[in-house]
């Protein structure tokens, strides 16, 4: 029986879930895959806690959330492979000596599509002594339309994951400021399923493991513009210039892990960027929420 494995929303940075697919490496693993697409990316829990899907790929972020809103929750996370936060803050105009500091003098417009960004971000600004709440931050609008309010000049920096930042870097129109990737690992994407799965089709889920391995090891040594080439079509409508550009970015900040493991360091400082914004309270700990056999028995094999 096929598992139905589901993307939370369409993002170049899941690109080494996409190359599984696209190089058959689910297929080479004997395990037959119906995938599908959340929606939106707040029912992607939601579908997984009511039988329409069997795993998920997305942030652990929602499994916290999930943990919080449904009594009796039993998600667990169980291969990760992005490692780091895949935002980015681009400004209109160039400041390489950017801090977190600045943020206090400017127009920052951040996502709205879904929570974690900003949610990090304002850890970060914490972690730094400085108050979020004393940020002017435009709220509400998608990452398509900050990226016009920026050029327009209505807003003075924007956050946004890629090819955002790629299409306005070839239109010459802003220049990075912040890479969030650089404040180090901070668990972003992972399989996760409810734990009866995870027991009744373990040989299966651990073949999935073990076919997300390979690919986070080709990954680790493809260029930008191979793992471009092997997600191409699941990004039709975007040029293949910028793709490439946006591979390429995301393979220099290191945000795919090169292994399934997912770190209690990592996990912990997404959780505690979740308790101190408010969004969970006291947050799931990394004892239930995570579950790293299926990949340590692959990398033991």
């Amino acid at each position: 029986m096929a598992i139905t494995l589901q993307e939370s929303l369409r993002a170049v940075f899941y690109a080494p879930f996409y190359a599984a697919l696209s190089r058959g490496a689910f297929d080479a693993e004997g395990v037959e895959i119906e995938f599908a697409s959340a929606p939106r990316p707040g029912d992607a829990a939601k579908r997984l806690m009511d039988g329409t899907v069997d795993v998920c790929w997305g942030g652990p972020m929602r499994v916290n959330e999930t943990y919080q809103q449904i009594p009796g929750c039993d998600i667990v996370c169980f291969g990760e492979v992005v490692g780091r936060d895949p935002f980015l803050l681009m400004g209109r105009q160039p400041r390489p000596a950017f801090t977190l500091a600045d943020l206090r003098s400017v127009k920052l417009a951040t996502v709205s599509e879904v929570p974690t960004p900003w949610l990090c971000l304002q850890h970060d600004l914490r972690e730094a002594g400085i108050d979020p709440a004393g940020i002017t931050r435009v709220t509400g609008q998608t990452m398509a339309r900050n990226m016009e309010a920026l050029k327009a000049g209505e807003v003075d920096v924007i956050q946004v994951f890629e090819p955002f930042p790629s299409l306005l870097l070839a239109d010459k129109a802003a220049h990075v400021w912040y890479a969030a990737a650089r404040r180090g690992p901070t668990s972003y994407t992972t399989f996760y399923a409810r734990r009866g799965t995870l027991e009744k089709r373990r040989d299966e889920l651990k073949r999935m493991v073990r076919a997300i391995a390979s690919i986070e090891a080709w990954v680790a040594k493809a260029s930008g513009a191979d793992i471009a080439g092997a997600i191409a079509g699941y990004f039709a409508d975007l040029p293949r210039p910028i793709l490439d550009a946006a591979c390429t970015r995301y393979k220099a900040l290191g945000i795919w892990n090169e292994t399934p493991i997912l770190p209690r360091a990592s996990y912990d400082r997404l959780r505690d960027s979740l308790v101190s914004g408010g969004f969970v309270s006291p947050g799931t700990p990394f004892e239930t929420a995570v579950d790293n056999s299926l990949a340590q028995e692959v990398l033991r094999a």
